[in-house]
């Protein structure tokens, strides 16, 4: 039995950095404390949630990977604690900026980033303006508790993007995400559309998923959302094990025995009878040229 456990976590951010980062080593502390060893925080958990308006001041919030000040810190966290913790950064490289993901194993070392694929555009979510389109394709990394992958919020709407991850041998998928009304139509309730979407990936790949979604109403301007938290974790049958509510700050803990799912998605024959021969249409955006 090679057993792990994982924790996901649910925070509201203000304008003070500093803050942040301590509010989510607390909530870090607290899931270490009940056992977990790979621990989600949400995603860009620094700052508010800039992307509501597109202003130009806000590209200050980016940094290069070195010098990112969650990353450093949860480096000393994360080799302290014996945790391994993805964390979410904007990310600044040269003339480009991501929204990027660093992955810090239980010894402190970054193993390394993944940087967003899908970059959403709407009202409320206008991240076009500060992202460019990730570059580093889909990524898993071999961590001291098992091989995990990770995708990061509108990532987490796309199938392809899971499979793929499981494909290249996750054993569990991390979603950091910051979703929550919409600002242009306030009868606009996503939660059960974004937690089904994600059930999914974990039923169609025998494969926990774990999502840390943040809380809290952000204003910026005209413009406000109610993130409405519900982070959760779910099992490899797209069970939901734990859930968050819509407003508390709080940790989620669940444990997996990772060679019984492996035995499991083996038994039950859905990567052994995959055809990848009849997939190509998938890499089409009309359904029907392929290149």
């Amino acid at each position: 039995m090679r057993t792990v456990k994982v924790a996901a976590t649910q925070m509201s951010c203000s304008g003070n950095s500093a803050e942040n980062i301590a509010k989510a080593e607390r909530l870090v502390r607290a899931a270490a404390g009940k056992g977990a060893q790979i621990i989600l925080l949400q995603e860009l958990f620094e700052t508010p949630y800039f992307c509501q308006k597109e202003k130009a001041v806000y590209y200050q919030y980016a940094s290069e990977l070195a010098e990112n000040k969650a990353v450093e810190h949860f480096k000393k966290v994360a080799e302290e604690l014996r945790v391994v913790l993805p964390i979410s950064f904007y990310e600044k490289r040269n003339y480009a900026r991501y929204n990027s993901l660093a992955v810090i194993d239980a010894d402190g070392e970054v193993l390394g980033k993944y940087r967003k694929s899908h970059i959403p555009d709407g009202p409320g979510y206008e991240e076009k303006f500060y992202f460019n389109p990730g570059d580093t394709g889909f990524k898993v990394w071999q961590t001291r508790y098992a091989k995990i992958g990770v995708g990061v919020c509108w990532d987490q709407w796309y199938p392809e993007a899971a499979r793929c991850m499981a494909l290249m041998g996750a054993e569990l998928l991390f979603y950091p995400t910051a979703i929550g009304s919409e600002p242009q139509d306030g009868s606009i309730d996503s939660k059960d559309h974004w937690q089904a979407c994600m059930l999914g990936h974990a039923a169609a790949n025998l494969m926990p998923v774990i999502a840390s979604n943040r809380v809290g109403v952000e204003e910026d301007d005209d413009s406000s959302i109610t993130f409405y938290g519900s982070s959760f974790i779910a099992g490899p049958q797209g069970n939901k094990i734990t859930e968050a509510g819509r407003t508390e700050e709080t940790v989620l803990v669940a444990e997996f025995d990772l060679e019984q799912m492996e035995t499991q998605r083996l038994e039950w024959g859905i990567f052994r009878d995959r055809r990848p021969d009849l997939y190509k249409i998938i890499t089409s955006y009309d359904g029907e040229t392929i290149f």
